[in-house]
């Protein structure tokens, strides 16, 4: 299931018309990682997502969310 992350690393891979093959041998994180975060999966070493996010000069950061009042 596609999310915000997944879809943000696959737009800028392909805005740098790069493979997958490509963006893990330049980020340095295997193949699988790459395919399981642009697939959408939950669990993800942040340290990785970091290292695949700098090849598109980004990284993870806190978003406050709006909840609302109970």
């Amino acid at each position: 299931m596609e999310n915000e992350l997944s879809k943000f690393v696959k737009q800028q891979r392909k805005l740098y018309h790069l493979t997958q093959v490509d963006a893990a041998d330049k980020s340095g994180v295997g193949l699988r990682f790459v395919r399981d975060l642009e697939q959408g999966k939950a669990t993800l070493q942040m340290d990785k997502v970091n290292q695949l996010l700098w090849l598109f000069n980004a990284r993870l950061g806190v978003v406050p969310i709006k909840r609302e009042e109970e």
